[in-house]
């Protein structure tokens, strides 16, 4: 069975976790995000240490660890009840991250829509990132140097992610706008389908 995705898509810093979060709170769907999974890791043990490293550097972790994680976390919530592919979209936040990812969950995942949390404003992409570390202790957000790369990263391995969905399936929404608006805006789409560009 292909999972009913809807996937939330942006730079670091452009929202997807807390309208993930927003989502995941609604009956009917399950928020997965890939970031929350890698940083659940014991960092003692040698996957958190893999980890560990990567994030530091402002690097994605390689495609078939992110995978392999990520089916794991999966396959337990179906297991405990928590996620049933059967009734609930499955909202997801950090993955794919790249063409590689989203042709090797193709088989696993039928994406409904990608919501592109679109911020151009890089500086504001950066502010939003140093708040977040002092706001949430994320150890990944902590340097600037390192910031700049995953924003880097973001634009030359991720952004291709949009054009392998094409554009009927991509919604873009100005993130710099209310959270609330936002998710409005977002569920507006899920009940009855909105125009290309908000």
């Amino acid at each position: 069975m292909k999972f009913k995705t809807f996937l939330l898509f942006g730079a670091p810093g452009s929202g997807k976790g807390t309208q993930g979060k927003i989502m995941g709170a609604i009956p009917g769907f399950y928020h997965c995000a890939c970031g929350d999974v890698f940083r659940a890791l014991d960092l003692s043990s040698p996957l958190g240490k893999s980890f560990l490293d990567y994030s530091s550097r402002g690097v994605l972790v390689p495609d078939d660890l992110t995978i392999s994680l990520w089916s794991h976390q999966i396959e337990a919530m179906v297991t405990t009840g928590r996620f049933n592919p059967a009734t609930d979209h499955l909202v997801l936040d950090g993955i794919p991250r790249n063409v590689n990812q989203a042709r090797l969950l193709a088989d696993r995942l039928d994406v409904r829509r990608v919501f592109h949390l679109s911020c151009p404003n890089r500086e504001k992409l950066v502010e939003r990132l140093k708040r977040r570390a002092l706001k949430d202790n994320r150890l990944d957000d902590a340097n600037e140097e390192v910031i700049r790369c995953r924003l880097e990263t973001y634009a030359c391995e991720s952004k291709p992610v949009l054009e392998y969905y094409g554009e009927d399936q991509v919604l873009n929404i100005d993130s710099t706008q209310l959270p609330h608006h936002i998710t409005r805006l977002i569920l507006q789409y899920v009940d009855e389908g909105v125009p290309a560009f908000i």
